[in-house]
């Protein structure tokens, strides 16, 4: 499994407040961000796994609202986030 309990926690402990905040949109941007670069590397290998470019569409999309979210309630946030994962519009 690539992404293990442990690597979540690393993730909620680096960009929540702690590693028990796994609500923060930082936190939940970040493992999205995570889950969308493993799967964008397994459809290169496999063309034809519509399942995963499927699900890999649906976290994009749920990425994209969270930064959205952010955007419009604080600017700072999601101009650091983006900055720190290297997310360009």
């Amino acid at each position: 499994m690539y992404l293990t309990s442990e690597k979540k926690k690393e993730f909620f402990a680096k960009h929540g407040k702690n590693e028990q905040d796994t609500g923060s949109p930082e936190a939940q941007i970040a493992m999205f961000s995570f889950r969308i670069a493993h799967l964008t590397e397994h459809l290169k290998k496999n063309r034809k796994d519509y399942h995963t470019q499927r699900s890999l569409i649906k976290l994009v999309g749920k990425r994209r609202k969270l930064l959205d979210y952010l955007k419009a309630t604080e600017i700072n946030r999601y101009r650091s986030i983006v900055a720190e994962l290297g997310l360009r519009r």
